[in-house]
């Protein structure tokens, strides 16, 4: 955790650092872009969920019977920020089948560089779930942090946030607007260049991800 960010945790696992590398690389193809994004966003589902809460259930093994771990407290709801979210959200389902989905799709302007928001489809009860958001990309953060705010009219109160990267500038801005929301990211990058793109960065995420 930076200490400039003390929302941020950035997960510097070998196996995610190796994965992003070859996310990064201009040669990597759709498929493989596909691929890799949904294995990192595995792992980035684990250390995300790890502070979930637990309780004691009696089972019997088939040796003996015993008491045994499983999640408790609030339900879960994921909720994928349109279009390259999506490619995160299928890894987190990999490992949280049983998570509600929402959706909110935010298209950010060229010139302005802030979101309009075209879509906000969450479950009914929202306000009682532990809600994580996906984005591949965390730049300006404006678009994060207006999906963050409408998740809250909604009546959210548990958000996480999770991305493959992140630029100073976004997290300092969701800082700003939201220091109760958790940040999880596989690497935090250099800046932003003229036109909002992370640098290095990989691109970008939904362009990639979809071959458009």
């Amino acid at each position: 955790m930076p200490l400039e960010f003390p929302n941020l945790t950035v997960v510097n696992h070998p196996l995610i650092q190796h994965k992003l590398t070859w996310m990064r690389s201009r040669d990597t193809h759709t498929d493989g872009f596909r691929k890799l994004l949904r294995e990192v966003s595995q792992l980035l589902a684990y250390e995300a969920t790890r502070a979930l809460p637990t309780a004691l259930i009696s089972i019997e093994t088939p040796v003996a019977p015993m008491h045994s771990p499983v999640i408790s407290g609030k339900k879960l709801c994921l909720v994928s920020i349109l279009r390259a979210g999506n490619g995160m959200l299928e890894g987190f389902l990999d490992i949280l089948p049983l998570a509600r989905v929402g959706h909110i799709g935010m298209a950010r302007d060229p010139q302005t560089l802030y979101p309009t928001e075209y879509l906000f489809k969450v479950p009914a009860d929202i306000a009682e779930r532990q809600v994580l958001v996906v984005d591949p990309m965390l730049a300006t953060g404006h678009s994060a942090a207006a999906a963050l705010t409408r998740l809250k009219e909604a009546g959210a109160s548990q958000i996480h946030l999770i991305t493959l990267l992140a630029a100073p500038e976004g997290v300092r801005h969701l800082l700003e607007t939201h220091p109760d929301v958790p940040l999880f990211t596989a690497a935090l990058d250099s800046h932003l260049n003229e036109h909002g793109y992370i640098v290095p960065g990989l691109g970008d995420a939904g362009d990639r991800l979809y071959g458009t």
